[in-house]
């Protein structure tokens, strides 16, 4: 069903695939899909014009506003060819249910195991998934059977406790983590606090989800670095959601993340849906290729990034993005400054006596941002306030209010959506209506 060469093919070959695979996709969904086909005849949108990448511009882009207000009118299969019911985080409003047909799973693991060997994994790797497999969580459920497909074996130990991670990864000598990026911090402070050597573990690579491992210019940011300083191991990072079904992942040349050219067409788009330039910042947006269930067409993640265009030293040919610069919805504009809380976090990582952080932006009595640091910190005190104060302003321009609060009461607001996704972010913003 699948080729995994394509992304090796020239260019030209991988278009006029996807150009094959994008026709049969709007005849499929134009039929089957309630949605689609009402807004392609709300649009006269005549699918049998699109037949090239360039005349995908004549469609109309969809949201996730769109999957919110009729999320079940993008199903696309009757509701017994259903398989497996996901759901969104609901971080960014309410959760989205996305369904899955026994194809659509097989596609899922297609998709991670052509992501596990660009990281360059093998079948006799040994996969520790320190992430959250229950919960209606799509990724979760992807890796495990990603590396199933690999042929590697798998042990679900799930996030949380470092001690219970160390002890399984001597125990079963995992090869290969899945893990949210600030967590391998908490693994080396645990592991230099009990005299674990970490120039002798059995860990070679660590592939990295939910943060960025790096910054717009492909260089290690702060967690990066500071994961690589103190245990010198592979780190591939990845960009994924729930909506789309695929995965962008870094090789081993770390020059940003591949799609994968049979799973996904990518755009980025400015504000009025143009394309940019490689290299300029814009809306990813997805058409999905090989979903039965709940396919998508021309859909606006909210995330912004770049297309990558400069040639790959691993000989992939397919489109490359950006570390995601930030979600468009949490632009924060503060006296005069625009920026994204990504930006903040990597200051706050560089930040030795902080424990735990987030990041809070609310509307004041004038109608403007306002940022709230809440801070848990080995030791509360002004010097430590102004010395934030001082990196913030030097790398950002802002000096936002700071305040201490209990690792707990912190770690208490970073649940958000349906409890399995933390987050060091929390838009208190009012909205339009509420102002």
């Amino acid at each position: 069903m699948y080729t995994p060469e394509i992304d090796f093919l020239p260019k030209s070959e991988i278009e006029k695939y996807q150009e094959t695979e994008l026709c049969k996709l709007l005849a499929y969904v134009s039929h089957n899909s309630p949605f689609y086909r009402d807004l392609f005849k709300e649009n006269d949108v005549d699918i049998r014009k699109i037949k090239t990448l360039d005349e995908l511009k004549h469609l109309p882009t969809t949201s996730k506003d769109d999957l919110q207000q009729r999320n079940w009118d993008f199903l696309s299969v009757p509701k017994d060819k259903i398989c497996e019911y996901t759901t969104t985080s609901g971080t960014s409003g309410s959760p989205v249910t996305v369904a899955l047909t026994r194809n659509d799973l097989n596609r899922l693991a297609y998709n991670e195991y052509l992501s596990f060997v660009s990281a360059g994994a093998e079948a006799s790797d040994i996969f520790q998934l320190a992430l959250t497999l229950d919960k209606q969580f799509m990724a979760g459920m992807a890796y495990y059977l990603g590396a199933g497909k690999l042929g590697a074996g798998v042990v679900r130990t799930g996030p949380g406790a470092p001690s219970m991670q160390w002890e399984t990864i001597f125990r079963i000598k995992s090869t290969s983590l899945v893990v949210v990026p600030s967590f391998i911090l908490k693994l080396i402070e645990f592991a230099l606090e009990n005299d674990i050597d970490l120039s002798n573990t059995p860990v070679k690579r660590a592939i990295c989800i939910g943060e960025n491992i790096r910054n717009q210019a492909l260089e290690l940011n702060t967690i990066g670095q500071k994961v690589k300083e103190k245990w010198n191991i592979d780190l591939y990072s990845t960009y994924a959601s729930t909506e789309m079904q695929t995965a962008f992942t870094e090789c081993s040349q770390g020059n940003g993340g591949h799609s994968h050219s049979e799973l996904i067409i990518a755009e980025v788009l400015d504000d009025i849906g143009n394309s940019v330039k490689p290299g300029e910042y814009g809306e990813l947006t997805i058409t999905t290729l090989g979903i039965e269930g709940m396919p998508l067409v021309r859909y606006r993640t909210g995330d912004l990034t770049t297309i990558l265009d400069t040639p790959c030293e691993c000989g992939r040919n397919s489109i490359r993005i950006s570390p995601i610069y930030g979600r468009k919805q949490q632009m924060i504009k503060y006296k005069g400054t625009t920026l994204y809380p990504p930006a903040i976090f990597d200051i706050l990582n560089t930040q030795r006596d902080i424990k735990d952080y987030l990041v809070e932006v609310y509307t004041n009595e004038l109608g403007n941002d306002e940022i709230l640091i809440h801070v848990a910190a080995k030791e509360n005190s002004e010097k430590l306030t102004n010395s934030l104060k001082s990196y913030l302003h030097a790398s950002l321009r802002v000096r936002p209010e700071i305040i201490f609060d209990s690792i707990e009461t912190i770690q208490h607001k970073q649940v958000v959506g349906i409890g399995r996704k933390l987050s060091k972010f929390i838009d208190s913003r009012s909205k339009p209506s509420e102002s």
